[in-house]
């Protein structure tokens, strides 16, 4: 497979090469693509040294599947140049993932969506997915009927510049600010831009791709999105009234044997979720799960994933992976 990334550089992108490397994903040929400062530059990949391209020449090298990590802009102007060439994109930005001509992607949920005229498939929000891998399987057990979200983020959602003010206020430097605030013992209530309704539009996206992934607008959703200073991965604290009743030993033995996801949910030994244990690694953490005793057919749950990798990275490299193992590329 020749395969192109877009936007190496940035911290998606290098998670890309990592994950890439660490599941031996059939490269014969890998062209790297970063914005005009790093054209020429050289990154290493598995030993050997490649040389950072412009999009046009990235075209022209005629990828079979190009993985974009490299902003929303950047992406509506780019994807469809390199969907025109005959190339695979999938795309990490949220440039389009709501566009009805786009599939919203989650391979464990619904990568069976995808067929050859998929030239351009969007990944998820890294919120977004971790959730979705742990109620799916609900869903189809018991009906969701209303979710309540609160999320607790790490800085590396927004980007190396997030995670620099972070070191650089524990460390007592002045530096360049990627918040409006101070983000070291601090949380911020606020991902991405406030929208007319109040909401950010990380929460409006929680809302609205997860009714896209799992197919059903009837989902009653709400969202608060915050901003605290980990590097792990992001947690989530999901609560989940349902339309049937159900069982708690059930609903730990379906995602004990869901794929993809882990239930940590040992109170008795403390073990539970954490963004420190899920960084660096592949799967959906879930536990602290008990029945919500105020209403009927409700529990809670808290819900982690190394934001960098099923958040992003991992996810991308999953929907290459399908496309390969069902002759899509």
């Amino acid at each position: 497979m020749k395969v192109a990334v877009v936007g190496a550089t940035g911290m998606v992108g290098s998670v890309m090469l990592k994950v890439l490397a660490e599941r031996n994903f059939p490269i014969t040929e890998l062209v790297l693509v970063a914005s005009p400062k790093s054209i020429g530059k050289t990154i290493t990949f598995k030993g050997n040294l490649y040389t950072i391209v412009s999009m046009e020449d990235a075209i022209a090298a005629k990828p079979d599947v190009a993985l974009f990590s490299a902003g929303g802009s950047t992406s509506l102007e780019w994807a469809p140049k390199f969907a025109e060439a005959g190339i695979t994109v999938i795309d990490n930005s949220s440039a389009w993932r709501m566009d009805a001509s786009k599939k919203l992607i989650v391979p464990e949920i619904n990568g069976s969506l995808l067929g050859l005229a998929d030239k351009i498939i969007a990944n998820p929000n890294c919120s977004t997915i971790q959730m979705v891998m742990v109620l799916n399987p609900l869903h189809a057990a018991f009906g969701i009927k209303r979710l309540v979200i609160s999320t607790y983020q790490s800085v590396t959602g927004t980007g190396v510049k997030a995670l620099q003010q972070m070191e650089n206020e524990r460390n007592g430097v002045l530096g360049e600010m990627a918040y409006k605030y101070p983000i070291d013992k601090n949380a911020i209530p606020q991902i991405d831009v406030f929208t007319n309704n109040g909401y950010t539009k990380e929460e409006m996206k929680m809302v609205n791709e997860t009714k896209k992934i799992l197919q059903d607008d009837s989902l009653a959703i709400t969202a608060t999105c915050v901003r605290i200073p980990v590097m792990g991965g992001h947690s989530e604290s999901v609560n989940v009234e349902f339309k049937n009743a159900f069982e708690l030993d059930n609903v730990r033995a379906i995602l004990a044997n869901e794929a993809g996801v882990v239930l940590q949910d040992d109170i008795e030994n403390a073990l539970y979720p954490m963004p420190l244990t899920a960084m660096d690694k592949n799967e959906v953490f879930v536990g602290r799960i008990r029945r919500d005793e105020s209403t009927e057919n409700a529990l809670n749950m808290w819900i982690v994933a190394d934001n960098l990798r099923k958040g992003a990275a991992t996810n991308a490299i999953q929907i290459a992976e399908y496309l390969l193992a069902k002759n899509l590329l």
